[in-house]
């Protein structure tokens, strides 16, 4: 895996707006990162590297910068792709988890056929705030038999302590705030 950008240069290109989505929040969007050529391959690589040994057989993405991230990490680790979706957009059998946001609640689900008993998962999203949304996809993984083995983010908002909301204790963040 060739870096091009490292854990400051992607940090750089992190934009910050203030009182969204509502006011007192500073969302920090990685709209940026997407947009510049290599920085997201480099996002991708240093977000697979903690996992390359753990035989992970599973990527489940929470939605929607999951999206984004997952299948590409899932790619560079050789495994499978599982959207965990909010509550209504997926086809089929599923499991649903509700979870509390820094700025409000709300349930995602994944397909009970996504996953097996015997899959080893990491999670993967965009960013680490309180928790919730990582922890219910942990609750979905478990609900359906299979083993959370680690959390990978892109940027983690280590004042809001959602480390502590995880069971699983191999959390990678590229970017820390």
């Amino acid at each position: 895996m060739a870096t091009q950008f490292g854990p400051d240069d992607l940090r750089n290109l992190v934009a910050d707006f203030p009182d969204f989505p509502q006011a007192g929040v500073l969302f920090r969007d990685i709209s940026p990162i997407l947009t510049t050529p290599g920085a997201l391959s480099s996002a991708i690589d240093l977000m697979s590297q903690p996992f390359m040994e753990h035989s992970i057989s599973k990527v489940v993405g929470i939605e929607a910068r999951g999206f984004l991230l997952g299948p590409q990490i899932a790619d560079r680790l050789g495994a499978g792709f599982c959207p965990a979706r909010k509550t209504g957009k997926l086809p089929g059998q599923v499991v649903t988890a509700t979870y509390d946001l820094e700025y409000g609640g709300d349930s995602i689900e994944i397909q009970t056929d996504c996953l097996d008993k015997h899959d080893k998962v990491l999670v993967v999203d965009d960013v680490l705030a309180s928790g919730g949304t990582l922890a219910a996809a942990e609750q979905l993984v478990s609900k359906i038999g299979a083993l959370t083995v680690g959390a990978s983010v892109l940027i983690e908002l280590q004042s809001l302590n959602g480390r502590k909301q995880l069971s699983v204790r191999d959390v990678s963040a590229v970017i820390h705030y």
